[in-house]
């Protein structure tokens, strides 16, 4: 008998002991609340003993389904999401014990390019925490962002060497979605449809407003496109996946998020790019060429966009036509105020920034007054830099933006590479799928920013494993001899 197989016998059989005793304790004493939830806990670290590759699939379930801590006990200083960001931990924390046994990581994804750039983003996350100004706020910040990583990143690569756990980590995260789709519209029916200020919080507790539900939507509707019209799929599969991208495109306009519908939009023109063929080194010099452009006509730029005076409404086009509105949109004011901030605290401190997770604690005195608008606050509760760009400006210096900047760079170059490679029509449909999807976040991370939450961050971790191991796979494939 192996020596693992011997270990995970002792550790079945003590929790099953202790299992029995705690539970009846808890029998005699009457406290059902606890023996009820016991038996969760104990499969849920059952799973994690013997099979952590179902257990992160459960978790991705889970996900759209969490509840921030502070829901179920306000007041609490610090929060998280349940059951999610524990499960999580409990996977760090085995995925470092097997470290510590003995377990390696194969060395062909420690030094993946893609890898390579997560440990020096990490790295730096790191190196700010240390000179963090809320050292206790950062490293609580390095944690989570390592437990996504580790739990769902590298993870992800293994759980993805069979194929089939690519549909089941769409299907698992999309089922339970639309399960927040169906309480999201049943309550949105109670103020009427058309009511724009109730799609802004109907979807509570399950997503903090409807800008990261949008997000979400927008992220998992070109993959249900890939399952709609795929040629590789059974009749009866493609049908349910498109009643379930009809499902995800209405819930995405009921939303009323303009930066998921342009994400969307944006992600759909780069693919239609890819589709042409042209070379990634080409949509680059043109991408920087475009944001040059902007930089130097920038206040040409701002006055035609100050002509806008259409209001956010209830009316589609009137409120998708307001998001150049920079005059009387208190939304898009409000994200340029805290745009503002971020590159005044960038000023402030370029090399080593504030400190990661610290810009909504340190941002208000960096407030203008000329700039605060109606829904300006001071106490860090209105969200954080709207943007997975600036915030890392302002808490982890130039160096922070650009490693997050490098690590998109990285990932999308390998996305591309591979898709050429590929010959295998249903992994390039995957591949697509987790190309479009990243796309849409990366565009939406231009506005808005949820790597700090489980919601975002589990597809956008995912979808970057998936990207990694079909790049490795495809290199496999390409050094093996022709028959």
């Amino acid at each position: 008998m192996s020596r693992s197989l011997t270990i995970r016998l002792i550790a079945f059989y003590t929790l099953s002991v202790a299992f029995l005793f705690l539970n009846s304790w808890l029998v005699i004493k009457k406290n059902t609340l606890m023996a009820g939830v016991l038996p969760i806990l104990l499969v849920i670290i059952l799973l994690a003993v013997h099979s952590p590759r179902k257990l992160l699939l459960l978790v991705v379930f889970l996900t759209p389904l969490s509840l921030p801590l502070t829901t179920l006990m306000p007041g609490l200083p610090v929060d998280l999401f349940l059951p999610t960001e524990p499960i999580l931990f409990g996977l760090l924390m085995l995925f470092l014990f097997r470290l510590a046994s003995g377990a390696q990581i194969e060395k062909k994804i420690l030094v993946h390019p893609v890898s390579i750039m997560v440990w020096i983003y990490l790295f730096w996350i790191l190196v700010t925490s240390i000179t963090s100004s809320m050292p206790l706020v950062s490293f609580k910040f390095l944690l989570v962002k390592i437990w996504f990583v580790a739990g769902v990143y590298l993870m992800g690569i293994y759980l993805f060497e069979n194929s089939a756990n690519y549909s089941r980590f769409v299907w698992l995260y999309t089922l339970s979605l639309m399960v927040v789709i169906g309480y999201t519209v049943s309550r949105h029916l109670g103020y009427g449809l058309t009511d724009k200020q109730a799609a802004h919080y109907v979807m509570n507790p399950f997503y903090k407003d409807h800008t990261s539900y949008g997000a979400m939507l927008a992220m998992f509707l070109p993959f249900m496109m890939v399952f709609s019209f795929n040629s590789y799929s059974k009749s009866n599969f493609r049908w349910i996946a498109r009643l379930v991208l009809v499902i995800l495109a209405v819930a995405l306009v009921l939303s009323y998020t303009r930066a998921a519908w342009l994400s969307l939009v944006m992600a759909m023109g780069v693919w239609i790019l890819i589709r042409l063929k042209i070379r990634f080194k080409t949509m680059v010099i043109t991408a920087i060429s475009i944001l040059a452009v902007i930089l130097v006509f920038q206040k040409q730029i701002v006055m035609y966009l100050e002509r806008n005076d259409e209001e956010s409404s209830s009316d589609l086009v009137e409120h998708f036509s307001s998001m150049s509105n920079i005059t009387s949109d208190a939304s898009n004011l409000e994200r340029i105020n805290r745009w503002s901030c971020a590159i005044r605290m960038f000023r402030e401190r370029p090399v080593f920034g504030y400190g990661p997770g610290t810009y909504m604690f340190k941002y208000a005195p960096y407030q203008l007054k000329k700039e605060r608008t109606i829904i300006s606050t001071n106490a860090g509760d209105g969200g954080n830099a709207h943007s997975e760009y600036l915030g890392p400006l302002a808490e982890s210096g130039l160096a922070g933006m650009v490693t997050v900047l490098m690590l998109i760079i990285t990932v999308m170059y390998t996305a591309f590479m591979t898709y050429s490679r590929l010959r295998d029509p249903r992994l390039k449909g995957y591949l697509s799928g987790a190309i479009i999807g990243l796309i849409t976040y990366y565009a939406h991370g231009l506005m808005n920013n949820f790597l700090d939450t489980d919601k975002a961050s589990v597809p956008f971790w995912g979808f970057t494993a998936m990207i990694v191991t079909l790049d490795l796979y495809s290199r496999k494939s390409e050094q093996k001899p022709e028959r």
